[in-house]
């Protein structure tokens, strides 16, 4: 999966971008079928600790899948977003697989009640 990130309003240093992009990579392991993502590293102006926000947009066959969290560091905010494009793709698998199966079922009840 090619994989663009950017830091916004700052330089993100190389281990930083090297973690971000193992835990992208993990996103493999769920759904084969990703063809590119971006991830987007933001300071927001807020006096709060927790001011790091990550933001990941997946592009897969049929849409786009986007997950946001905002964080006291960019490791914890990548793991929170990573978690639920997780969740997002296995939904989304689920999905896919249901109409797959209800496609296949009518088409082996069409077959039979032709002859």
């Amino acid at each position: 999966m090619k994989i663009t990130i950017q830091s916004i309003r700052f330089d993100a240093d190389i281990k930083l971008l090297n973690f971000i992009q193992k835990k992208a990579n993990k996103l493999d392991q769920y759904f084969d079928q990703i063809v590119s993502g971006a991830v987007y590293l933001k300071l927001s102006k807020v006096e709060d600790e927790a001011n790091k926000i990550c933001e990941i947009k997946l592009n897969v066959p049929g849409g786009t899948m986007f997950a946001k969290a905002q964080c006291k560091s960019f490791e914890e905010a990548t793991d929170l977003s990573v978690e639920s494009l997780i969740k997002q793709i296995t939904r989304h698998k689920a999905k896919n697989r249901a109409k797959s199966y209800e496609h296949k079922e009518f088409l082996r009840t069409y077959e039979v009640a032709e002859y």
